[in-house]
């Protein structure tokens, strides 16, 4: 599942490339290490440096979230809506804990897979849409946010609203009606 995150890979710079202009399609990039990335929330000049835990994977899900939900992505990431807190969360490194979390909570990211249900239950998905990870990494980025804002929360309390989020998408993943990712109450968050 893990692919590493690759600075030299062509393929890999234009999905940095394709993220920027989804983000921000009236701005023009001045490189693949500059300050603007920070702009974005990534930790300094390089993003390619915040990929170490989740990979390859947590770029692709972002630009999917830029391109699909559009609204939900801009808002969040200009941190629009509700009480924000002085010192926020930085919004692209957000995004890679998130699908670290995600990978850990379908126990994706092992060499040796245990089989619990909340992994069965989404591989079922899986088999039926090949856009359920990215789809169930939008819900958690936009559940993630609204518990942000419902604990008033700030940035040291960034890994006790991960773990929040990881149980309350585990809980709406194994409800009985909830067989697709759009089945999820959570998803209704996402315009």
């Amino acid at each position: 599942m893990k692919v590493y995150f690759d600075a030299s890979r062509p393929d890999h710079q234009d999905a940095l490339r394709a993220l920027w202009s989804a983000t921000y399609p009236d701005q023009e990039l001045n490189g693949l290490i500059s300050d603007q990335w920070k702009e974005m929330g990534w930790q300094g000049r390089d993003p390619s440096t915040d990929f170490r835990g989740a990979g390859f994977i947590s770029l692709e899900n972002l630009l999917f979230f830029a391109k699909t939900f559009t609204t939900s992505f801009q808002q969040l990431l200009k941190k629009q809506g509700g009480k924000r807190s002085a010192w926020e969360y930085p919004f692209a490194a957000a995004g890679v804990n998130i699908t670290f979390m995600i990978m850990q909570m379908l126990d994706l990211d092992a060499l040796k897979s245990r089989r619990t249900f909340v992994r069965s239950v989404f591989l079922q998905m899986l088999s039926e849409n090949e856009w359920a990870f990215d789809l169930l990494y939008c819900v958690a980025f936009v559940v993630m946010d609204k518990q942000w804002l419902e604990r008033n929360a700030t940035y040291m309390e960034f890994n006790d609203v991960l773990k929040s989020t990881r149980a309350q998408v585990e809980r709406e993943l194994l409800m009985d009606d909830v067989l697709r990712i759009e089945d999820m109450p959570s998803y209704s968050l996402l315009t």
